[in-house]
């Protein structure tokens, strides 16, 4: 098992604040384990009792809307922890995880992270900003959908893809979602991802191969009205 004083990932998140003899004291406790893509991490309305910090792989974070329609609210990548919010809240899980490909997880107890909070203030800031952080993007997407067409927030999709994710070698997107996923983010259906991507491949702004996509021509994406 890893050691959380050795971990490079607790630099990308709060734990990156807290002192040696705290983190020896998590490895003691945490649990870490892998996740298999499609699988489902934690969902909507569950006590999830700690908290998850990703080692590799990528979460979908999704909600169920009323008629059954799921939607893809945000995309947690390496580095970030899960279920941050419902423990200080001491809420229920608002939202389902379910990883997109293969993941590996450390789960932390949470009167870890709670005795942690009530002790160091750098950590205590940096847990805070961090929700802050989701609540900004969680406000912009709403905005996004009521201001923005479809096809507008499908190509500043791909776009902020390219840019939080990468490139392979040979240009192609690092992450590999499925038409559906493109749906459930953009907020549309699957059909309407489908057309506007064979759209954006006629016009030369991407191209794809199989589930794949390169983006072609990025400003041509950010003038997509």
């Amino acid at each position: 098992m890893s050691k959380c004083e050795q971990c490079i990932i607790r630099q990308f998140n709060a734990l990156k604040s807290l002192h040696k003899e705290d983190l020896v004291r998590i490895t003691s406790c945490k649990t870490s384990k892998v996740i298999k893509k499609g699988a489902v991490i934690f969902e909507e309305g569950e006590n999830i009792n700690g908290v998850f910090c990703i080692r590799e792989g990528i979460c979908k974070l999704t909600k169920l809307s009323p008629n059954g329609k799921e939607q893809i609210v945000r995309l947690v990548i390496k580095g970030d922890l899960l279920g941050q919010r419902s423990l200080v809240s001491n809420e229920v899980a608002n939202l389902t995880a379910v990883a997109a490909n293969d993941m590996e997880v450390c789960f932390i107890p949470k009167q870890e992270i709670v005795h942690n909070l009530s002790r160091n203030i750098n950590f205590s800031m940096d847990m805070l900003k961090s929700m802050a952080d989701e609540l900004k993007l969680s406000e912009n997407i709403i905005v996004d959908m009521a201001q923005k067409t479809v096809k507008q927030r499908l190509a500043e999709t791909l776009l902020y893809l390219r840019e939080n994710f990468g490139e392979d070698i040979n240009g192609f997107l690092n992450i590999v979602l499925t038409r559906e996923d493109y749906a459930n983010i953009v907020g549309t259906a699957t059909e309407s991802a489908i057309r506007l991507l064979s759209q954006f491949k006629k016009e030369g702004l991407i191209a794809t191969e199989g589930k794949k996509i390169k983006i072609e021509n990025s400003e041509a994406l950010k003038l997509v009205e």
